[in-house]
């Protein structure tokens, strides 16, 4: 965010940060300076969303990474909460996400999970068991196939290779 505020800044443009962490360039601006922002940005990997579709996806994304990073156990599907939180059929969101990104949300819901997974094994203060209700799949066995299918490796081997990164680390 300090990367985009300062770049910002240096081009001249006025801005706000939104709630959502969203950036909002409330003056108009011509296509030359749009072009010239895009230019400098995309160093950083920050992608201008200007329009509705694309703005829509990236607000699906941050819908599922709150869910997913959210501690306490779903109490709505993943599908009926995005269709009350944005006002929008699933089926039409689901649509939209997967011609946007080329992946279903339920394919992204399954990455997020295993990221955040990976990174709770990583720090080593839970069970497996507990990291697997805490990310809410049904059973360690469902968590640990999971596991596998998306990263090609068991838990015990993923450990494994941590283990021996930090050895090397060391």
């Amino acid at each position: 965010m300090a990367i985009l505020k300062e770049n910002l800044q240096n081009l001249g443009f006025s801005f706000r940060v939104l709630e959502s962490g969203e950036i909002e360039i409330p003056d108009e601006i011509s296509e030359e300076e749009l072009s010239r922002l895009a230019d400098v940005l995309r160093k950083y990997s920050i992608y201008i969303l200007d329009d509705e579709k694309s703005q829509l996806v990236q607000r699906i994304r941050n819908i599922l990474i709150e869910l997913v990073n959210d501690n306490k156990p779903q109490l709505m599907t993943f599908s009926y909460h995005l269709s009350e939180r944005m006002g929008l059929s699933y089926g039409y969101l689901s649509s939209l996400f997967a011609s946007q990104t080329h992946y279903s949300i339920e394919k992204y819901i399954i990455l997020l999970r295993i990221e955040r997974a990976k990174a709770m094994i990583i720090e080593g203060r839970l069970t497996l068991k507990q990291i697997g209700a805490t990310l809410n799949y049904s059973s360690v066995q469902h968590f640990s196939r999971q596991f596998k299918k998306t990263t090609g490796l068991t838990i015990s081997s993923f450990k494994r290779i941590i283990e021996l990164k930090k050895t090397a680390n060391s």
